[in-house]
């Protein structure tokens, strides 16, 4: 095996990990990590070392996950409201009637030397696995496939409003999730 396929295939976990994590079906998630790699190693010259390798297969996956849910659109049966939505309301949690914080949130400091820093990302990947279904599909819809509204839209039945509820809930909630876990002083680091 070339050394080109043995990187892509080391990256492939962390491909499926992405997949599964936006497509909810194992098999879709397989598929598309498998036509990403197929890819990757039937045109190793597309890659140019402009980018990182996982950066170039990431973007190579991104065009499949869209492929797998435009394939599989009928067979996505997400309810219309999460569970977890419904059981606490995080806008009252978090917030006076004024629209103010009931406790002002710590003071992250400059949160870019800590975008650096695996554990950081690995903190920041299990907060996003921790978010209710729908709403840690749609998160991942707008900000990882960078896809727009309409298109979320029309993937999901959501109505644009619900939309930027729930991608407004899914950001508090990744918010308290890194505060707990990350920003949060600790002994330990």
């Amino acid at each position: 095996m070339s050394d080109f396929a043995t990187q892509v295939q080391a990256l492939r976990p962390e491909l499926l990990r992405y997949a599964r994590h936006q497509l909810r079906q194992d098999a879709w998630a397989e598929d598309a990590v498998s036509e990403t790699v197929l890819a990757a190693l039937e045109r190793p010259q597309a890659f140019r070392g402009g980018s990182q390798l996982k950066t170039w297969l990431v973007g190579i996956l991104k065009h499949k996950v869209i492929d797998q849910i435009r394939r599989h659109r009928r067979e996505f049966a997400l309810p219309a409201h999460d569970a977890a939505d419904e059981s606490q309301d995080l806008d009252e949690l978090l917030f006076r009637p004024d629209g103010h914080w009931r406790e002002m949130p710590a003071d992250w400091g400059q949160p870019g030397p800590a975008l650096q820093q695996r554990q950081f990302l690995a903190v920041l990947d299990a907060c996003i696995e921790r978010l209710p279904g729908q709403q840690g599909r749609i998160f991942m819809m707008r900000e990882w496939l960078e896809l727009d509204t309409e298109e979320i839209c029309k993937e999901t039945g959501v109505s644009a409003t619900h939309l930027f509820v729930l991608l407004h809930r899914a950001r508090l909630r990744l918010r308290e999730c890194l505060q707990i876990h990350w920003f949060a002083p600790a002994a330990g680091r």
